[in-house]
């Protein structure tokens, strides 16, 4: 979990891979489809990076979560 209590998962989904952002309950508050592994793994990263820079408020504000 990050410093801001949202946490970033990378799935395998069905259809795919996807991005799940989880909120500091654990439910799932965002996610993003994305088309291979190596988006996946760049969105992901990104998202890391504002969870451990932003406040709580601000990373709600910037995702809409």
């Amino acid at each position: 979990m990050g410093e801001n209590g949202y946490d970033v998962r990378i799935e395998d989904a069905p259809a795919g891979w996807r991005v799940v952002i989880r909120d500091p309950g654990g439910s799932v508050v965002a996610e993003r489809p994305c088309r291979d592994g190596a988006e996946a793994r760049t969105f992901a990263s990104t998202v890391r990076q504002h969870i451990y820079w932003l406040s709580p408020e601000k990373f709600r504000e910037y995702y809409r979560v």
